[in-house]
């Protein structure tokens, strides 16, 4: 009589393998996706995570000269913060670095919009005017401010002498406290103009055309088809462009250096040429600082700003 042997149950081990497949796929993915961010994690520990903890504990300590070359600067509490609240020409600064920010932007966003709905209009010669206008913004702002102080110059610049012809040619464009700040605003409206232009220019034609069709056929007028349709449509592309012009603006320093250096008497002093100051004229580097983490903690602000504004837009 013959015995026939039962067959080894490998059900149960072909159900583990299929189990753990899943299993160690996910974790590969996991693997995958860390391995492609480190690089970036890594990149923004050293070159934003470690200077700005260390601006940071700096505000905190007396950095002078001498505790700079020695590296032990001991800490003074909140002595540098005090110093440059109770400074004048932190509130001074503050005030016009508000104003210069929103004279820049307002100038800025509504040529550059005048300039990008003007473009959308077919015309000879059209590509090769707005590349031209993007020259301001490819020029090293170091030496668009060398340039221009040679132009705003009272006595040999080229401005005052075309303005001359019209009895206006005395005007002292960066040397009267009055008129230095406004020069610097105009300059820096200058600069920015294309890349407001190109931002909004792209936003532009994202928008329907069969909706200005519609509206041409409702009797709609040039401002009321702008108004109702342009604008609502326009709005996540001017939300990113007047965010990422406050960032780049409210911390400006080249430009100012090199045209006005913050004068005459301080009268185009910022708060990032007082960061400049404090740290590499006075070299009271804890003060300098106090007062690049207030720019940052603007910055940092606008930037809640700007994603809160873009998450409500997705939704």
């Amino acid at each position: 009589m013959s015995t026939t042997t039962a067959p080894a149950p490998v059900a149960p081990i072909a159900t583990r393998t299929r189990t753990q497949d899943p299993l160690r796929a996910k974790r590969r993915r996991k693997l995958a996706q860390w391995g492609f961010l480190a690089p970036a994690v890594v990149f923004m520990l050293l070159f934003f995570g470690y200077p700005l903890v260390r601006n940071v504990v700096m505000s905190f300590q007396d950095y002078s000269p001498s505790t700079f070359f020695t590296g032990k600067a001991p800490f003074n509490g909140f002595d540098n913060w005090k110093s440059v609240f109770q400074d004048d020409l932190f509130g001074k600064a503050l005030l016009q670095t508000i104003l210069f920010t929103i004279g820049s932007l307002i100038g800025q966003f509504c040529i550059g919009l005048a300039l990008a709905v003007f473009f959308t209009k077919r015309f000879p010669l059209n590509g090769v005017l707005r590349s031209l206008i993007l020259l301001p913004w490819l020029v090293p702002m170091v030496v668009s401010g060398i340039v221009w102080r040679r132009i705003l110059d009272q006595d040999t610049g080229v401005l005052n002498s075309f303005l001359g012809i019209f009895g206006l040619g005395d005007t002292p464009w960066l040397t009267s406290t009055s008129m230095a700040l406004v020069s610097v605003v105009l300059v820096n409206i200058w600069i920015g103009i294309p890349f407001n232009m190109v931002i909004l220019y792209g936003g532009l034609q994202e928008v329907p055309k069969e909706l200005y069709e519609a509206a041409a056929l409702d009797g709609a007028s040039a401002w009321r088809t702008f108004r109702s349709i342009t604008l609502p449509l326009l709005k996540p592309v001017i939300t990113v462009v007047l965010v990422l012009g406050f960032m780049s603006t409210v911390k400006i320093l080249d430009l100012i250096l090199a045209l006005t250096d913050g004068g005459p008497a301080d009268s185009t002093q910022t708060l990032g040429t007082l960061t400049y100051q404090k740290s590499f004229v006075s070299l009271d580097f804890g003060a300098g600082a106090v007062v690049g983490n207030i720019l940052i903690l603007i910055s940092a602000v606008f930037a809640v700003f700007y994603l809160r504004a873009n998450r409500n837009e997705g939704k």
